[in-house]
Protein backbone atom coordinates (compact mmCIF):
# COMPACT_ATOMS: atom_id res chain seq x y z
CA UNK A 1 0.00 0.00 0.00
CA UNK A 2 1.58 3.20 -0.89
CA UNK A 3 1.05 6.72 0.60
CA UNK A 4 0.43 9.75 -1.93
CA UNK A 5 3.21 12.42 -1.78
CA UNK A 6 2.06 15.56 0.18
CA UNK A 7 2.99 18.46 -1.64
CA UNK A 8 2.63 21.45 0.81
CA UNK A 9 4.62 23.53 -1.10
CA UNK A 10 5.25 26.44 -3.83
CA UNK A 11 8.60 24.78 -4.60
CA UNK A 12 7.74 20.95 -5.79
CA UNK A 13 8.41 20.39 -9.18
CA UNK A 14 7.45 17.07 -9.86
CA UNK A 15 9.50 16.19 -13.23
CA UNK A 16 12.91 17.47 -12.21
CA UNK A 17 15.96 15.09 -12.08
CA UNK A 18 17.76 14.99 -9.23
CA UNK A 19 20.72 13.05 -9.02
CA UNK A 20 20.97 9.21 -7.65
CA UNK A 21 21.89 9.04 -3.48
CA UNK A 22 25.23 7.43 -4.34
CA UNK A 23 26.40 9.61 -6.92
CA UNK A 24 25.02 12.53 -4.60
CA UNK A 25 27.55 11.38 -1.33
CA UNK A 26 30.74 11.16 -4.13
CA UNK A 27 30.04 14.74 -5.46
CA UNK A 28 31.57 16.73 -2.64
CA UNK A 29 34.54 14.19 -2.75
CA UNK A 30 34.95 14.90 -6.76
CA UNK A 31 34.47 18.55 -6.41
CA UNK A 32 37.20 18.67 -3.59
CA UNK A 33 39.60 16.26 -5.75
CA UNK A 34 38.89 18.36 -8.88
CA UNK A 35 40.43 21.50 -7.12
CA UNK A 36 43.19 19.97 -5.97
CA UNK A 37 44.28 18.69 -9.62
CA UNK A 38 43.59 22.73 -10.68
CA UNK A 39 47.47 22.56 -9.34
CA UNK A 40 48.99 20.68 -12.21
CA UNK A 41 47.71 22.32 -14.65
CA UNK A 42 51.04 24.35 -16.62
CA UNK A 43 50.77 27.72 -15.67
CA UNK A 44 53.67 30.04 -16.94
CA UNK A 45 53.53 33.12 -14.24
CA UNK A 46 56.47 35.83 -12.74
CA UNK A 47 55.08 34.83 -9.68
CA UNK A 48 53.36 31.71 -7.96
CA UNK A 49 49.72 33.05 -6.79
CA UNK A 50 47.50 30.08 -7.48
CA UNK A 51 45.20 29.57 -4.47
CA UNK A 52 44.94 25.92 -2.62
CA UNK A 53 41.36 25.36 -4.57
CA UNK A 54 41.05 21.94 -2.82
CA UNK A 55 41.45 23.79 0.75
CA UNK A 56 38.91 26.59 -0.72
CA UNK A 57 36.47 23.77 -2.05
CA UNK A 58 36.38 21.73 1.14
CA UNK A 59 36.08 25.13 3.33
CA UNK A 60 33.06 26.01 1.16
CA UNK A 61 31.40 22.50 1.74
CA UNK A 62 31.88 22.03 4.86
CA UNK A 63 30.97 25.85 5.70
CA UNK A 64 27.55 25.70 3.60
CA UNK A 65 26.57 22.45 3.58
CA UNK A 66 27.75 21.09 7.17
CA UNK A 67 26.62 17.23 6.63
CA UNK A 68 28.39 16.69 3.20
CA UNK A 69 31.47 15.20 5.07
CA UNK A 70 32.37 13.14 7.89
CA UNK A 71 34.41 14.67 10.70
CA UNK A 72 37.33 12.40 9.31
CA UNK A 73 37.12 13.14 5.68
CA UNK A 74 39.73 15.90 5.62
CA UNK A 75 42.38 13.50 5.96
CA UNK A 76 41.93 11.31 3.39
CA UNK A 77 41.48 14.62 1.07
CA UNK A 78 44.45 15.86 2.24
CA UNK A 79 46.63 13.62 1.51
CA UNK A 80 45.49 13.26 -1.59
CA UNK A 81 46.25 17.02 -1.74
CA UNK A 82 50.02 16.25 -0.79
CA UNK A 83 50.17 13.89 -3.46
CA UNK A 84 49.27 16.24 -6.42
CA UNK A 85 50.73 19.39 -5.20
CA UNK A 86 53.74 18.29 -4.17
CA UNK A 87 53.84 19.79 -0.60
CA UNK A 88 55.87 17.64 2.15
CA UNK A 89 53.76 14.24 2.38
CA UNK A 90 51.73 15.29 5.85
CA UNK A 91 50.93 19.11 5.53
CA UNK A 92 47.54 19.21 3.92
CA UNK A 93 46.06 16.37 6.12
CA UNK A 94 47.48 18.22 9.46
CA UNK A 95 45.77 21.41 8.00
CA UNK A 96 42.91 20.21 6.43
CA UNK A 97 42.31 18.30 9.53
CA UNK A 98 42.71 21.00 11.85
CA UNK A 99 40.75 23.31 10.22
CA UNK A 100 37.60 20.87 10.58
CA UNK A 101 38.02 20.74 14.34
CA UNK A 102 38.35 24.77 14.15
CA UNK A 103 35.27 24.71 12.45
CA UNK A 104 33.62 22.97 14.84
CA UNK A 105 34.71 24.55 17.54
CA UNK A 106 33.31 27.55 15.97
CA UNK A 107 30.00 25.92 15.17
CA UNK A 108 29.53 25.23 19.07
CA UNK A 109 29.39 28.88 20.02
CA UNK A 110 27.30 30.28 17.31
CA UNK A 111 24.35 28.88 16.95
CA UNK A 112 23.70 31.07 13.61
CA UNK A 113 25.99 32.24 10.66
CA UNK A 114 25.60 34.69 7.99
CA UNK A 115 27.50 34.31 4.54
CA UNK A 116 29.60 37.03 5.95
CA UNK A 117 30.77 34.97 8.93
CA UNK A 118 31.47 32.20 6.75
CA UNK A 119 33.57 34.43 4.67
CA UNK A 120 35.78 35.31 7.78
CA UNK A 121 36.10 31.87 8.85
CA UNK A 122 37.30 30.60 5.54
CA UNK A 123 39.36 33.62 5.01
CA UNK A 124 41.10 33.21 8.41
CA UNK A 125 41.89 29.18 7.93
CA UNK A 126 43.05 30.05 4.74
CA UNK A 127 45.41 32.61 6.20
CA UNK A 128 46.61 30.55 8.66
CA UNK A 129 46.91 27.21 6.49
CA UNK A 130 48.97 29.09 3.80
CA UNK A 131 50.99 30.41 6.65
CA UNK A 132 51.74 27.24 8.53
CA UNK A 133 52.54 25.39 4.89
CA UNK A 134 54.81 28.35 4.06
CA UNK A 135 56.80 27.11 7.47
CA UNK A 136 56.70 23.80 6.46
CA UNK A 137 57.93 23.87 3.31
CA UNK A 138 60.39 26.57 2.90
CA UNK A 139 63.23 27.77 4.84
CA UNK A 140 62.39 30.30 7.09
CA UNK A 141 65.25 32.74 5.91
CA UNK A 142 63.55 32.85 2.26
CA UNK A 143 61.96 36.18 1.36
CA UNK A 144 58.55 35.15 0.41
CA UNK A 145 56.14 37.27 2.48
CA UNK A 146 55.02 39.60 -0.32
CA UNK A 147 54.28 37.07 -2.53
CA UNK A 148 52.36 34.80 0.97
CA UNK A 149 50.66 37.78 1.38
CA UNK A 150 49.19 38.22 -2.36
CA UNK A 151 48.65 34.54 -2.54
CA UNK A 152 46.21 34.85 0.72
CA UNK A 153 44.08 37.89 -0.43
CA UNK A 154 43.80 35.93 -4.29
CA UNK A 155 42.52 32.55 -2.00
CA UNK A 156 40.40 34.76 0.43
CA UNK A 157 38.48 36.47 -2.72
CA UNK A 158 38.31 32.72 -4.29
CA UNK A 159 36.21 31.94 -1.72
CA UNK A 160 32.72 33.56 -2.91
CA UNK A 161 33.51 31.68 -5.96
CA UNK A 162 33.96 27.87 -4.64
CA UNK A 163 30.78 28.91 -2.39
CA UNK A 164 28.71 29.43 -5.36
CA UNK A 165 30.13 26.77 -6.94
CA UNK A 166 29.11 24.74 -3.81
CA UNK A 167 25.71 25.93 -3.55
CA UNK A 168 24.50 25.32 -7.31
CA UNK A 169 25.82 21.57 -6.73
CA UNK A 170 23.82 20.97 -3.57
CA UNK A 171 21.00 22.82 -4.82
CA UNK A 172 20.81 20.27 -7.98
CA UNK A 173 21.77 17.53 -5.46
CA UNK A 174 18.67 18.11 -3.43
CA UNK A 175 18.93 19.16 0.61
CA UNK A 176 19.97 15.96 2.91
Amino acid sequence: MSRARVVDSVDYKPFETKIPAGRSRAIPWATVMAGSLITIIPVVATIPLLPPFGFVMLLAWRLLARFAFKPWAAAPLGFFDDLVSGQPLGSAVLMWSLAFVAIDMIEQRLAFRDYWQDWLIAGGLIAACILVGRFIAVPVGAHVDTILIAQIAVTILMFPLAARIVAAIQNKRGAE
